[in-house]
């Protein structure tokens, strides 16, 4: 029974707890009639705007989505035509042939208009040019126009060539009339533009295709617009061309043409008006029902007033001062104004000072203040007690209990009324000892920035950017692409100038008025625009990209002009105070005078550019590269001339010079180069080097270590084309041995002229005086036979002496190309009876296409003493077998020709082999002329031969030529 008794007081508590909530909610209500009327009109408005934006809504949607169905099918119906014009410019394109000529135009033509009543006319032009139309019936006009010669149609005829897709150009005034659309696709023939497929469209029957007429017309209507290409303004092609902005509207763009399709009501505020009645009966309730409200809750709430007042007199005054008393953030005291003594104190005044509260109450406020601030506040209570003043307050320091000084402002309030003595007074008192130092730190600071901004070498300017941000966003730039930001601003240079303006010069130093030449502040923050010339001023551009882009610094060189009219180049560096990212007040901006450095920048670039002419001028390819890591640094241009790389080739590969060494000079050139950097040494060498096109080079190069501080820091040489030189001088030396072997055949050809003439001319001698002294007729004719035998012999001699000599005087030789083959068989004819008659066998291993560039006498010459010796000293033991072998060997071609023959004693005539008269076997045909003549030619030709032979094996013999 005691539990269910507790329950049910504890919920009888909660209930009555309830009903005085609910109570002193009523209460609110009743004793504020005007809030509660002002409440209940605003709830029922907030229905009726609920109520009618719903109905609102609800119609809007209906109208949008009717409007939405409309665009659509329109849309759809304009689709489906460009479809079949597309379609209709694939089949017209389809008729031209392998050549680009169309095959039966008319007649495909008229089926294409035929079947498409939205196209006019179908036409094809090649090259940009109207050459075929159909049909030609009133489109004459348009015959043999060039659409890419005229500045109206070529924007939009390239666009197609360059997307490579029909489009449609147009609305525009047609050469045969009428305003038309032209849908152009670009033909492609084997790869090429051939020109475009293209039909013509009526605007008219274009839109009454899609369907444009069939809607209501009482509540929409159509408009059709497109940008003009050359211009960029939007044109409106249908009759209402009235603005629409004011009106509700729906648009789609159709891609094909870029055209813009509107959908607009007719009158715009139907809907508002629809809906403004519902709205005004609304209002009109909330308005009665809320004054009735008031009227209904204004007398009890006034009777409720007069209690409340009474109520609040009776409220102990004394215990709402001290609870804000002991429980304020502040120090506060109460003090006795006669002596200075602390009456009562609260726990936040003695927290300030250190001291309890009854320490604080056996002092007096005199004897904690600082002492070069009692003065002062003596004064103001001096002040206050003549009744002078009405309340004070100061700043000032205490002495608290450990000896810091504090710094509080103070408050004072007197407690007695005018005219009456005074007593007691009350002090607040509120700790500013942070911001005390905050401040000091704060004059510090600005005293040493003033002294640095005043003082500093450097011009410097502090400005107030937060006008140009505004501007800036007003103009919706903050934040666009940089690229967007520039090209507005240089189209609308007013923009920059206007941003200019709007910048606000707080403060220069004086090296800036040294600068611009100007004697006073004044003077250069208000004469900002004219030290900006043109080119400043699209330095200025870059600052204000800079702007839009969010960036905090900027750096960049630029030029301004001094008062006195002359230009001095800055470096601009343009810094946002920390704090003032966001608003841009306060910009730091120095603009140090670079004019010196720009010129002898100058001087130092055109020194180099002359330096770098005149190394590009050296007929040698000048290099540097770096001692340590070996990569190029310098080449001269003249690489190119001689090597045929560029020297970006050259750079680009750090094994490039190695990789392009001769095969024979690298080991020994790289060995060189290394010895070089290991010992510091000077190097002068010559080596082959392999051009681009595969050539050799030769080349000299001098190599030199560059030292700085003792230390070597690089690598310089010249490599010096000496190709000509080198062929010179093997000039010289094939010519020095040629002279030389020249010297010894002639030397060996006098022996044997004195020995052959000698010989015949004493055997003459003797006949002759064996002729004088003969005894008789017979005996006289016998020797006369012996001298004509001897005479035949000396005839023979002198005409091959004479061969001999022609050869070696022979300078003039004429070399062709010959084909080897066919001289051969040449060969092989004439000695077709000797062939024959030893059965000799030739195997030729010659190609049908091998040719040299050879002396055709020489050739024949050579082919006819080899072979024919060959057949002449063949083994009576065995089948003659000759073999005719040609082949390449380095740099040059032998011909080989080997017989199976009776062979030569190498050992005991290998030294005189070709020497003239000399014979190695008891042939009775052996003359010993043959060897030595073909030794001869083949010299004469630049060549040499060699022979390999052994006795009863055979023969072999090798030309080298060139």
């Amino acid at each position: 029974m005691a539990l269910k008794r507790s329950v049910s007081l504890s919920l009888s508590y909660k209930i009555m707890e309830s009903k005085k909530k609910l109570s002193k909610a009523f209460d609110w209500f009743f004793k504020r009639p005007r809030y509660s009327g002002f409440l209940v009109f605003l709830i029922l408005c907030l229905v009726g705007v609920f109520i009618v934006y719903q109905r609102y809504h609800i119609v809007k949607e209906n109208e949008k989505r009717e409007m939405s169905n409309i665009l659509t099918v329109v849309e759809q119906n304009i689709d489906q035509s460009l479809k079949n014009c597309y379609t209709t410019t694939l089949t017209l394109a389809l008729t031209l042939n392998d050549k680009g000529v169309p095959e039966d135009f008319n007649h495909i033509g008229a089926k294409l208009v035929a079947s498409n009543p939205t196209i006019k006319a179908v036409q094809l032009v090649p090259n940009g040019v109207i050459s075929y139309i159909y049909p030609m019936e009133g489109n004459e006009a348009a015959m043999g126009l060039n659409i890419l010669k005229s500045p109206i149609l070529k924007v939009e005829a390239l666009r197609s060539v360059k997307n490579q897709k029909m489009y449609f150009a147009g609305p525009f005034e047609l050469k045969q009339g009428g305003l038309g659309i032209v849908g152009r696709l670009p033909v492609y023939k084997n790869n090429r533009f051939w020109g475009f497929s293209a039909v013509v469209i009526k605007l008219d029957e274009f839109l009454d295709s899609a369907g444009i007429k069939s809607i209501d017309q009482s509540k929409y209507y159509f408009q059709f617009s497109k940008q003009n290409p050359v211009t960029g303004e939007e044109e409106f092609f249908l009759p209402d061309k009235r603005d629409f902005t004011g009106k509700y509207f729906i648009s789609t763009h159709i891609p094909d043409g870029d055209w813009k399709l509107y959908l607009i009501i007719k009158k715009a505020y139907t809907l508002h008006l629809f809906m403004l009645i519902p709205a005004i009966l609304s209002l009109v309730i909330a308005i009665l029902l809320g004054v009735f409200t008031t009227t209904l809750l204004r007398k009890p709430a006034e009777l409720q007033r007069l209690i409340h007042n009474q109520a609040s007199k009776l409220l102990n005054s004394e215990i709402k001062f001290k609870t804000i008393f002991d429980q304020a953030a502040v120090g506060i005291g109460h003090v006795d104004t006669e002596t200075g003594v602390f009456i009562e104190i609260n726990k936040q005044y003695c927290k300030l000072l250190g001291y309890s509260q009854e320490e604080m109450k056996e002092k007096n406020f005199q004897s904690i203040t600082y002492a070069d601030d009692l003065d002062e506040d003596l004064g103001f209570m001096e002040d206050l007690k003549a009744g002078k003043i009405r309340e004070f307050s100061m700043e000032k320091r205490y002495v608290t209990k450990n000896g810091e000084i504090i710094w509080v402002n103070l408050f004072v309030s007197p407690l007695w009324k005018i005219n009456e003595t005074p007593t007691t007074h009350i002090s607040i008192v509120e700790d500013i000892t942070l911001r005390k130092q905050a401040e000091d730190l704060i004059k510090k600071s600005e005293v040493r920035f003033k002294s640095l901004f005043d003082d500093s070498p450097i011009p410097l300017w502090e400005q107030d950017f937060s006008e140009v941000k505004k501007y800036l966003d007003e103009l919706n730039l903050m934040g666009k692409d940089p690229k967007v930001v520039a090209n507005y601003l240089y189209e609308h240079p007013e923009v920059v100038s206007n941003c200019i303006s709007l910048v606000n010069v707080i403060d220069v130093n004086y090296e800036c008025l040294r600068l611009h030449k100007i004697g006073s502040k004044n003077e250069l923050t208000k004469s900002l625009s004219a030290l900006l010339d043109k080119d400043s001023a699209t330095d200025f551009v870059k600052i204000l990209m800079a702007i839009c882009k969010g960036e905090k610094k900027f750096i960049m060189d630029s030029r301004v002009k001094t008062a006195e009219g002359q230009y001095r180049d800055i470096d601009l560096r343009w810094n946002v105070i920390r704090g003032y990212e966001e608003t841009l007040e306060r910009i730091i901006v120095s603009t140090e005078d670079i004019t010196v450095r720009k010129i002898n920048e100058k001087i130092i670039l055109n020194s180099q550019n002359k330096i770098r002419d005149l190394v590009n001028s050296i007929d040698g390819i000048v290099w540097e590269c770096n001692y340590y890591t070996l990569e190029l640094t310098f080449i001269s241009k003249k690489v190119e001339d001689i090597l045929g790389y560029t020297p970006s080739e050259w750079m680009s590969d750090i094994n490039f010079w190695e990789n392009h060494i001769h095969p024979d000079d690298k080991e020994a050139v790289v060995t060189a180069f290394r010895n070089i950097v290991n010992d510091n040494e000077h190097e002068d060498s010559e080596y082959r080097m392999i051009t681009k096109d595969g050539n050799i080079v030769w080349v000299r190069e001098i190599i030199n270590v560059v030292f700085e501080n003792n230390r070597p820091v690089s690598l310089r040489g010249i490599m010096i084309d000496i190709t000509k030189t080198k062929e010179a001088e093997k000039d010289l030396n094939n010519s020095f041995y040629l002279v030389t072997e020249q010297n010894k055949r002639l030397l060996n050809f006098s022996y044997i002229v004195s020995h052959n003439l000698r010989s015949h001319t004493s055997n003459i001698e003797s006949i002759i005086d064996l002729i004088e002294g003969s005894e008789s007729e017979e005996e006289t004719l016998q020797m006369i036979k012996l001298l004509k035998t001897v005479s035949v012999s000396l005839n023979e001699t002198m005409n091959n002496l004479n061969e001999v000599v022609n050869i070696q005087t022979n300078i003039s030789l004429i070399s062709e190309t010959v084909h080897l083959k066919s001289y051969i068989e040449k060969i092989k004819n004439i000695l077709s009876e000797q062939i024959a008659l030893k059965d000799v066998t030739i195997i030729t291993n010659v190609d049908d296409e091998d040719t040299l560039t050879y002396n055709a006498a020489y050739l024949e010459s050579i082919l006819l003493n080899l072979i024919s010796n060959a057949i002449r000293y063949s083994s009576p033991d065995r089948k003659p077998v000759i073999e005719i072998k040609w082949y390449k060997k380095n740099e040059g071609h032998i011909l080989e020709v080997s017989d199976n023959g009776i062979g030569i004693d190498m050992k005991k005539n290998a030294d005189k082999i070709f020497g003239m008269y000399k014979t190695f076997s008891d042939h009775p045909d052996s003359r010993g002329i043959g060897l030595f003549i073909t030794k001869n030619q083949i010299d004469a030709m630049g060549g040499n031969i060699s022979v390999k032979s052994e006795v009863n094996a055979g023969t072999t013999f090798k030309i080298y030529i060139r």
